[in-house]
């Protein structure tokens, strides 16, 4: 199965078509596509409309998760319900199977990694901030055990280790992402994780078990291969036997490095 992905796009309520040819393009060359979160600008409903009208445009399954932008406005249930009548799966806390391959999907937050997550002590405010992450956290938990494929994937807003946020300014590193969200990915041995969110970070990155984990925001690809469409690819076996063996997740970009060009063609 080849999988895309793509996160913060950002769609703006005067934007007319802005993913229509690039979804279309990105059918021509993957078995399913993954949307990371920051899909509106501004949570609206209008520009979640515009973004379900693009997203007809794509001929293969099409699942994402929210980003914190959509949720701007105060209607995450309306931007949910206004993408899903455009074909795609919004995952959080669900789990999905596609041609033997399981995905699951969680919005994440933020919390800091390593030694500097923060904890759930003093103030009331503090601990409720941790609780989010934690729920985030046990969401994706629950949607990782109802799956029962070999292979897992899972794809995030924040991300899950302060690797794919590397270039970013260290003050905001704690904003772009919680550790948390790294142990149910180890428990459950997933295939790969894709996030967004960290414009500036670093698109390639590994969990501590070398499972690889991947920045697919829109403006940081943009910026790192200006001349290839600005999307992630991979593979994944779904009949390796184990998440972790050789040939169950590799990296489709390095083979469009070595020579295999993807162009967006418009009209």
């Amino acid at each position: 199965m080849r999988v895309a992905a793509i996160g913060d796009l950002h769609v703006q309520e005067n934007d007319d078509a802005p993913y229509r040819d690039l979804f279309a393009e990105i059918s021509n060359h993957a078995d399913v596509l993954l949307l990371c979160g920051d899909l509106t600008n501004f949570g609206k409903e209008k520009e979640a409309q515009i973004l379900a009208e693009d997203i007809k445009s794509c001929s293969i399954p099409v699942l994402g998760v929210l980003g914190n932008h959509d949720y701007e406005c105060g209607c995450p249930e309306k931007v949910c319900e206004i993408l899903g009548d455009g074909g795609m799966t919004v995952l959080d806390e669900q789990a999905h199977e596609i041609d033997g391959v399981g995905f699951a999907g969680v919005k994440g937050f933020a919390g800091g990694f390593g030694r500097g997550v923060l904890g759930s002590w003093g103030e009331s405010a503090i601990k409720c901030f941790v609780k989010e992450a934690v729920d985030e956290t046990l969401k994706l938990e629950t949607a990782l055990a109802r799956l029962r494929t070999r292979q897992k994937v899972a794809l995030l807003h924040y991300s899950p280790i302060r690797a794919t946020v590397e270039g970013e300014p260290l003050e905001i590193f704690p904003w772009l992402g919680c550790g948390r969200h790294e142990e149910p990915l180890l428990r459950y041995k997933v295939s790969a994780v894709f996030h967004g969110h960290a414009h500036n970070g670093t698109p390639d990155g590994m969990l501590s078990n070398g499972t690889p984990c991947y920045n697919v925001a829109m403006p940081l690809l943009r910026k790192r291969w200006p001349d290839q469409i600005p999307v992630k690819f991979i593979e994944v076996d779904p009949d390796s036997p184990t998440a972790g063996d050789e040939g169950a997740a590799y990296d489709g970009m390095e083979r469009r490095r070595a020579g295999e060009k993807l162009t967006l063609h418009t009209a």
